[in-house]
């Protein structure tokens, strides 16, 4: 950009009485060619010269020139650059005008194609594609390229033209696409005499990336679970444009790593990982080819329970935020549960130190152990067919007899034995302890005679169920803010059941969910959420590396204010409801709000 000056100069001396020179006025402009801007005007009286100064934009650069002549070509002058130009003028005593209002004119792009066409109301259009076809019109809005070959990308361009010259090309609104793996791309509207565009893109952890550019989009290396915000602004010589939309992009969260199943009894996989980057909830699934069982958790461990016996299961683990939904590209993986555990066992004492034991299995394959225990005597047989013959047993003793399957994924629970026997005790110190939102674990002491136990957690919402050898444990698909009856059955060796004393157990009330934090005046912030509807008070905790916050909702609720917040600061969010008595749930996700905006859930 040129600003260029005028001046007029006069040869005479100073007389008495002079005429103020008068202001240059009318300065017109033009460019015939990419380095020559023509400058004219009309006459001032009693101007013996004339001077322009010309300055260029975003340059320190300043030329003069001075001429007697009502008109100047400036040359040498930067293609498809802006100047500024003004003039004023002189008289013969040497005094100087008034400067003329500046004028600003961009020369011609060195590849610039126009057409002028002489009558001011015919309009020429100029369609350019950069596969070397042109076209023209005068009369309609469209015109034909030809011939394109088949499979091509043409990127086409529009001028239009007038007796004023040639405008700026068309431009192609703001929109991001996930290209492929680890790239997006950023694309826009042109603008209108828009030369080139700088794309801001700040991703979650603070770091900053720009792309300059004349095309309408920009690809940039883009990573799982990041929110991005973006924006574009547009530029030509005489500045940028106001900022436009800001695009916030939450890439689908990461898979996660370290994916380990375990199986903690016959009939529960235990399901762990690494917490992935932008998950705020998990859905496990383990799917085998009659039935689906589903676990959704935001902590990075899951129990899928009453699971089908000697089947394999397809687990996988899919990361979910409710700002880009799901990725389901997770890898899955494969699970053998423990075989079935052995059923219909018959004994037929053949003689006092033999005894035939005979059993049946619908394992796909599996080898068996044969136990029988008279307490002070046991004897274990193994056999890979469903009968065997007990031989050599003393006379006189009371044995109970079982059968266990083995295969590689582990061993199923011993099947019930065939004894003379009391019912099993009931075991004491039942204690039911939450351990996620959506997991318990239930554990009880010894039972004397209790060989297996059934633990059930029961309410209308839903119910949980485990079958275990162990005092404790770990249960599933628990649901927030509810109200379970806890069922306790043991079972003795031979299958003699007996029911225990029920009891109650209310499951922690349910984290908030569509945590939103909303920047406020005098360095406030509002945190809301979805009401949860439960009679529990929210307390909303604000943790940075120098100043803690807090502020609580009462029942009913679904947000409360902060006030006089330290800025510059990263805090650890958590909104989470609190007990009956005072105390505030754990387990709820944590976000990171860096001052601007809430980044991504960190840690669970």
């Amino acid at each position: 950009i040129l600003f260029i000056k005028v001046n007029t100069v006069s040869t005479s001396g100073p007389g008495n009485g002079a005429v103020p020179i008068q202001e240059l006025k009318a300065l017109s402009t033009s460019s015939p060619s990419n380095n020559s801007i023509v400058v004219s005007w009309a006459a001032v009286p009693h101007a013996v010269q004339y001077t322009l100064s010309v300055h260029k934009f975003q340059s320190a650069t300043k030329m003069e020139h001075n001429t007697s002549d009502t008109s100047f070509t400036i040359s040498g002058l930067e293609a498809g650059a802006l100047y500024f130009i003004k003039g004023y003028a002189w008289d013969a005593e040497g005094r100087e005008g008034e400067n003329s209002v500046y004028r600003n004119q961009t020369t011609r792009k060195e590849k610039l194609i126009y057409s002028v066409i002489l009558s001011p109301k015919i309009k020429n259009f100029y369609v350019s594609s950069d596969q070397s076809l042109t076209c023209n019109t005068t009369s309609s809005s469209s015109c034909k390229l030809s011939a394109v070959g088949c499979g091509e990308v043409h990127t086409i361009q529009v001028t239009a033209s007038n007796r004023a010259g040639p405008s700026y090309p068309s431009s192609p609104s703001l929109a991001l696409v996930e290209t492929s793996e680890e790239n997006c791309t950023l694309t826009w509207d042109t603008m209108p005499h828009a030369e080139s565009y700088v794309a801001f893109i700040k991703a979650g952890d603070g770091s900053e990336m720009s792309c300059n550019t004349t095309n309408s989009n920009c690809t940039y290396h883009c990573q799982c679970g990041f929110m991005y915000l973006m924006s574009v602004l547009a530029f030509n010589p005489a500045g940028s444009s106001p900022q436009g939309e800001v695009l916030n992009h939450t890439t689908l969260p990461c898979c996660p790593e370290d994916v380990s199943v375990s199986a903690v009894s016959t009939d529960t996989l235990e399901i762990t990982w690494a917490a992935s980057r932008g998950a705020e909830l998990y859905e496990t699934s383990a799917a085998d080819s009659s039935e689906v069982v589903l676990c959704n958790d935001t902590a990075p461990v899951c129990a899928l329970s009453d699971l089908s016996c000697d089947s394999t299961y397809s687990v996988k683990v899919t990361p979910c935020n409710e700002f880009s939904g799901c990725n389901r590209a997770c890898r899955a993986h494969t699970k053998d549960t423990a075989p079935c555990m052995p059923t219909n066992l018959m004994l037929n004492v053949k003689n006092s130190s033999c005894v035939s034991v005979s059993w049946t299995s619908t394992n796909r394959a599996a080898t068996y152990s044969v136990s029988a225990d008279a307490g002070d005597v046991k004897h274990t047989y193994t056999t890979s067919e469903e009968s065997l013959e007990l031989t050599d047993l003393p006379c006189g003793s009371t044995y109970e007899v079982s059968v266990t399957a083995l295969t590689a994924a582990g061993h199923s629970l011993p099947s019930y034995s065939d004894s003379i026997e009391t019912e099993p005790c009931c075991p004491g110190n039942l204690a039911v302890h939450q351990v996620t939102q959506a997991m318990t674990n239930v554990s009880w002491s010894h039972a004397k005679g209790a060989h297996s136990f059934i633990v059930s957690l029961t309410s209308p919402r839903g119910h949980a169920r485990c079958h275990t050898q162990d005092s404790h444990c770990l249960m599933g698909c628990i649901t927030c803010g509810t109200s379970y009856t806890v069922t306790m059955e043991a079972f003795s060796h031979s299958g003699r059941m007996t029911v225990c004393t029920e009891q109650g157990f209310s499951s922690s009330a349910c984290c908030p969910s569509g945590v939103k934090l909303l920047r406020m005046a005098d360095n406030s912030l509002r945190a809301y959420w979805r009401s949860t509807g439960s009679g529990h008070s929210t307390i909303t905790e604000m943790v940075g590396s120098s100043n803690n916050y807090t502020c609580t909702a009462s029942p009913g609720n679904n947000q409360c204010n902060i006030d006089n917040i330290q800025c510059g600061t990263v805090y650890h969010v958590m909104v989470a409801p609190l007990t009956a008595d005072g105390s505030k749930v754990q387990y709820c996700g944590q976000r990171l709000y860096s001052g601007m905006v809430l980044i991504y859930m960190s840690h669970f």
